[in-house]
């Protein structure tokens, strides 16, 4: 007969809910059995916390990814890709506050980790420190309410309002299958980096940075071309020390740069980005192309695939990375014709699909996503696809643990 350990934890929710387990839930494989205890303590953020008695098994542990970037460099329609993979429309809570920054599908939850500020707007601009900088997020609350989620564990979650910049009640936030920690910061904290299963970088150069940020805070926002070079440059030393570095732990980065099709091009509309992974890495096997492990350059323009100027060249090779051992596949230019895309998934391995000419359905299937014509788009739906098999890897490993260990 299987022990069940006990932990004894103070609870953040702010109503008392008992869930109790099936009797199968008391088998040798399901072990974990948690216990939060009544407290009469209010917590930093105002509201009262009471009792929540829940069993984990521990075979339903949600996998935990980490996606870092800047403000303005493409997490949401990566997110949108990435639970576009896992199916079912990226939702806000049902009947919650309407400026949650939180999303939920089947089997993704997103937790938009700007959540974690511990100063409001008012309170940063009177402390002189803006919201990439440590002091003003609460890393401690951060790494406790991922630990929680990943042991299938529900917490209440704050919210940071980005309309009014205020600190909103907190939310509840169910343990999911995925969870996805989104934000500034899901590296920097050492304690929060152990928790991810999987991490992914966005590097955008300055550059592209400048012209993504002038598309969308002045078409979409109204801000002054003044305005948005005074901002980038407020943030840059905060996000050379505390953003930035964080790259370097990434299991993938994804690098954009201008293109080199063009010389001396100045526009930006034209891209070249690099798809980074990390050898090694438990559960995700680098894609490659052609053959692996060899340095190549493609230039796949001709019969079977359209290209206007500038083209399209492809390349693919070892490289080291922070004194990584990484495999590097880069595309530089645009699709005209994205149905044509099954021509370069068929030269491309490891991409773990279901079927032949997934990527390019995923791709046909979200065309008027940001990216969808050049490498941004193709690299974050590869992406998305091995992350969906480093699940299906690691479910899969959780459930023959406890059958083997029945049969010895």
């Amino acid at each position: 007969m299987a022990v069940c350990p006990v932990y004894t934890i103070q609870s953040l929710n702010s109503t008392c809910s008992i869930s109790t387990p099936s009797k199968a839930h008391f088998s040798s494989h399901h072990n974990h059995l948690v216990f939060y205890r009544t407290s009469k303590r209010t917590s930093k953020r105002g509201g009262s916390s009471s009792c929540v008695i829940t069993c984990s098994a521990g075979d339903s542990q949600t996998v935990v990814i980490g996606l870092a970037a800047d403000s303005g460099c493409g997490k949401s329609t990566f997110m949108r890709r990435l639970t576009s993979v896992f199916g079912g429309a990226a939702e806000p809570p049902k009947g919650g506050n309407p400026d949650s920054n939180t999303l939920i599908s089947d089997m993704t939850t997103v937790i938009c980790l700007d959540d974690y500020h511990s100063l409001d707007r008012t309170g940063r601009k009177e402390k002189g420190v803006t919201a990439l900088d440590p002091r003003a997020n609460d890393f401690d609350l951060m790494y406790e309410q991922v630990k929680a989620l990943k042991s299938g564990i529900a917490v209440d979650k704050p919210i940071y309002n980005h309309v009014t910049g205020l600190l909103d009640p907190p939310e509840l936030i169910k343990p999911p299958k995925i969870l996805v920690i989104e934000g500034l910061h899901p590296m920097f904290d050492e304690r929060v980096r152990d928790l991810l299963d999987f991490s992914i970088y966005l590097d955008i150069s300055n550059e592209v940075k400048f012209a993504w940020k002038i598309q969308r805070d002045m078409a979409e926002r109204g801000h002054s071309l003044e305005s948005i070079k005074a901002s980038i440059e407020a943030r840059k030393p905060d996000f050379d020390a505390f953003i930035d570095p964080q790259k370097q732990y990434a299991d993938a980065v994804i690098e954009v740069l201008p293109t080199q099709l063009i010389p001396d091009d100045n526009e930006g509309k034209v891209l070249r980005v690099r798809l980074i992974m990390k050898e090694g890495v438990e559960h995700f096997s680098p894609v490659y192309l052609f053959d692996e492990g060899s340095t190549i350059s493609w230039i796949p323009c001709g019969r079977k695939l359209t290209c206007s100027y500038p083209g399209i060249k492809f390349s693919y090779g070892p490289d080291t990375y922070f004194g990584h051992e990484v495999s590097v596949l880069e595309m530089d230019g645009q699709f005209d014709r994205l149905d044509e895309l099954i021509y370069v998934e068929s030269h491309l391995s490891n991409l773990s699909t279901k079927f032949y000419g997934e990527v390019t359905q995923q791709m046909l299937k979200h065309a008027d996503f940001p990216g969808s014509n050049n490498g941004t788009g193709l690299f974050q739906t590869i992406v998305g696809l091995k992350i969906r098999d480093l699940y299906e890897q690691i479910t899969a490993s959780k459930t023959a643990a406890p059958l083997q260990a029945t049969k010895a």
